[in-house]
């Protein structure tokens, strides 16, 4: 009778109070830990075992929306991250998932568990949908597979958030500070530093700054030349003097090369008037996007000076090669007038700092897909595919790395991709828990204790194992390892409670750089489980 209590009620109805009271559970702290959003799962297990149901297919759209935009903001490092870390991450995945198919294998031999509910704890207990329609596939029917992995699914789900939660509690780490250890020592992005140098070099007296190509090399913007009590913007007929004073902007080695060159640093004061020579503004005119700077001329033909870019989150000094992208945000040097008027050249639009291209949005959110369902094979293994998890996230990643592909535009306000990252989070949340929640208690009492509890130790030892690996033997920092250990049981609630703990895009990563290994190698041990079940007779 109690699971009819919520069948009468409009499915959309459900849908936002579980996601409304799941969130608001996740806010309640006890001894400086909360669930997060990982409290729409609990709200959502329950409410499904009470009748509470929403529309088929809410999850799936939450999951593509969650991962599409993860990849887009992981994008910038991830290509980086997998040359430096891809093979550590790749071995990581191959240790959790093969840790998981081994206990399980153990389980079955113990309890005398058939192959095909062995697999389908396997599937549920390290959450793996393509595992558990490759085992599906293998026997020709879901049946008893369902089952397996309805009783193994939420303590998957429940097990690897509490322990991403709960670790770094009981080491007592705090995510906030490990993020800016481990990004104060990342190359990717050197600290900018700005410098008056005096101007001493007889080899430049008389040369047009503009045409430096010793600076341009060193990737150095010389953006204002002292003039009296006052550093006035660059202007393109402006010289090398004897003793002349250049206001420079860069990385702190770059200025140091500059600083040798030109002379040597000075520290008398001067003027500068940031209000009306200096604005931020954002490149939306596509004639502008895709050039070279050094072909662009903008100190001759605008009378302005780019003196920094940000993109897709990064702030950089850009060199005559840089090439400019839409939705660049560049810091712009130069008198009022000028300025104004490149603004008008290249579109720029106030507003459009946080708008979003809705139109890029839904094609690379379809692009996403499309590649999710095109399906490969690998000798003895057969068909396999990334999903609807894999494909989305693979797209954002690409995306993200390179900006643009064609008109399709990766790039996403920081605000804008938050909120969606949370929204189809607690989306695919809900769907999760309302599903988990109607057969959990039948289930449950139908085949014991002891299944649920081989689908827990499935869960977890594989993330004892990772985890003391990853640190004690690839020495990967906190943020990595849990990153990775995420990616490895294919966890994507996991990692949203990691991100809610955090802003740093080191376990986005490491997650991303993981999880395609992971879900490949799933689809393969769960033939192979039933496989090696069925050949010893358990």
């Amino acid at each position: 009778m109690n699971g009819d209590l919520l069948s009468m009620v409009h499915p959309v109805l459900i849908l936002f109070a579980v996601v409304g009271l799941g969130l608001a559970l996740g806010r309640v702290t006890i001894a400086g830990m909360n669930l997060g959003s990982s409290g729409v799962l609990f709200v959502a297990l329950i409410a499904g075992h009470f009748g509470g149901q929403t529309y088929g297919g809410v999850g799936t759209i939450g999951l593509v929306l969650f991962v599409y935009v993860v990849g887009v903001g992981a994008g910038a490092r991830f290509f980086g991250a997998l040359r430096r870390e891809g093979s550590t991450l790749a071995q990581l995945s191959l240790l959790v998932t093969l840790a998981g198919a081994l206990v399980a294998l153990a389980g079955s031999w113990l309890l005398e568990i058939p192959a095909d509910l062995t697999a389908g704890i396997f599937a549920g207990a390290l959450t793996s949908t393509p595992a558990l329609a490759a085992a599906a596939e293998v026997l020709q029917g879901a049946g008893p597979i369902s089952i397996g992995y309805g009783i193994a699914y939420p303590f998957g789900v429940v097990g690897v958030v509490l322990f991403v939660q709960l670790l770094p509690r009981l080491l007592k780490i705090d995510l906030g500070r490990e993020a800016e250890k481990c990004e104060a020592g990342e190359p990717v992005e050197e600290r900018i530093i700005t410098s008056l140098v005096a101007v001493t070099n007889p080899e430049l007296f008389g040369e047009r700054i503009a045409d430096c190509e010793e600076l341009a090399l060193l990737g150095v913007q010389v953006t204002r030349v002292r003039k009296g009590d006052r550093g006035v913007p660059l202007s393109y007929d402006d010289a090398f003097q004897e003793g002349q004073e250049l206001f420079l902007v860069g990385g702190e080695m770059q200025i140091r090369s500059a600083v040798r060159l030109l002379g040597h640093v000075s520290n008398n004061p001067f003027h500068k008037d940031w209000e009306r020579e200096r604005r931020q503004l954002i490149v939306l005119d596509r004639g502008f996007a895709g050039h070279r700077l050094k072909d662009l001329k903008l100190l001759r033909d605008h009378g302005v000076t780019i003196s920094r870019v940000t993109r897709l989150g990064f702030t950089f000094v850009p060199t005559p090669q840089t090439m400019l992208e839409t939705n660049d945000v560049v810091t712009v040097i130069g008198d009022s007038a000028a300025i104004e008027r490149f603004a008008t050249a290249i579109g720029h639009r106030s507003q459009a700092f946080d708008e979003t291209d809705l139109v890029s949005l839904g094609v690379g959110l379809s692009l996403g897909v499309i590649v999710g369902m095109l399906s490969f094979s690998l000798p003895g293994v057969g068909a396999l595919s990334l999903g609807l998890a894999g494909g989305p996230l693979l797209v954002g990643l690409v995306l993200g790395h390179f900006g643009r592909v064609g008109r399709i535009v990766g790039h996403i306000p920081r605000p804008t991709r938050m909120m969606l990252q949370e929204f189809g989070l607690v989306l695919f949340l809900a769907e999760a828990g309302l599903e988990g929640g109607v057969a959990f208690v039948e289930t449950f009492a139908q085949f014991g204790f002891a299944l649920f509890l081989m689908g827990a130790i499935i869960t977890l030892i594989p993330l004892v194992i990772g985890y003391v690996v990853a640190r004690r033997v690839y020495r990967c920092n906190v943020l990595q390892s849990l990153g990775g250990i995420c990616g490895g049981m294919t966890s994507t609630p996991a990692l949203g409670a990691i991100t809610a703990k955090t802003e740093s895009q080191i376990p986005v990563v490491s997650y991303a750089t993981a999880y395609p290994v992971a879900l490949i190698l799933m689809t393969i041990f769960a033939k192979f489980l039933i496989q090696a079940v069925q050949a010893f007779g358990f």
